[in-house]
């Protein structure tokens, strides 16, 4: 294991030395300390490796992911995995807004609570979250799927595309374009098997389901209120 200590290298250092790796290396298990709320900390990985970050950390962590392990020991803050392509990201603490933003693929599991507009358009990344999530999660989410195994804020799915949401509690509100849907043996197999994926003890049959009523694709002056 590769120890890292952020208080003696400098960040810039350390992505350096991440990002230079050669596709063969045997330096696949990082582990960072003393991290003191870094900001864009282990971001743009394209290796199959592994980063555990002990401690609390800033905005951006792990943005731009593909093909990386990341492991945050503490809690982070705004968009975590933004933008991210493949790969893994995990919060074992809370998140703050904006998680998983635009992601496009890879699995974000926040172990706790997620702030508000978790999932902002997301466009292919699925995201499972073990408690609860803050208002217009999942606003403009066009593919992919956010399970909240707590309760949802207001305005869920707001202006919703094809994004797939699944909330094990209450939901405060659904935003404009969001309704409920049935919840087929096709769709508790796949939430389970995500589920599965994400470590959560969950039984996928207490979930509800929920998508776009595809009434905002177009334009229609009847809806001008909706917009």
């Amino acid at each position: 294991m590769n120890v890292v200590d952020l208080s003696q290298t400098p960040l810039r250092e350390l992505h350096t030395r991440l990002h230079n790796l050669p596709k063969d290396t045997n330096e696949r298990l990082w582990k960072l300390i003393n991290v003191h709320g870094e900001h864009a900390c282990a971001v743009g990985l394209t290796q199959p490796i592994e980063v555990h970050i002990h401690g609390h950390i800033g905005y951006y962590c792990a943005g731009m992911n593909k093909e990386a392990t990341v492991v945050i020991h503490g809690q982070c803050g705004v968009g975590v995995a933004e933008n991210m392509m493949s790969g893994e990201v995990r919060v074992k603490g809370t998140a703050s807004s904006a998680a998983g933003a635009t992601g496009q693929g890879g699995l974000l599991v926040i172990e706790g609570d997620a702030g508000t507009r978790c999932g902002i358009s997301m466009k292919g990344i699925d995201i499972v979250v073990g408690g609860s999530v803050g208002a217009m999660s999942a606003f403009m989410g066009q593919a992919g799927s956010l399970v909240v195994l707590g309760d949802a804020g207001a305005n869920l799915g707001d202006s919703l595309y094809e994004a797939r949401l699944y909330v094990r509690g209450k939901v405060e509100s659904l935003g404009a374009d969001c309704v409920p849907k049935q919840m087929t043996p096709h769709h508790v197999a796949k939430l389970g098997r995500l589920l599965k994926r994400a470590g959560m003890d969950a039984d996928p049959k207490d979930f509800k389901r929920y998508g776009s009523a595809r009434k905002l694709y177009n334009f229609h002056v009847d809806n001008v209120d909706a917009y």
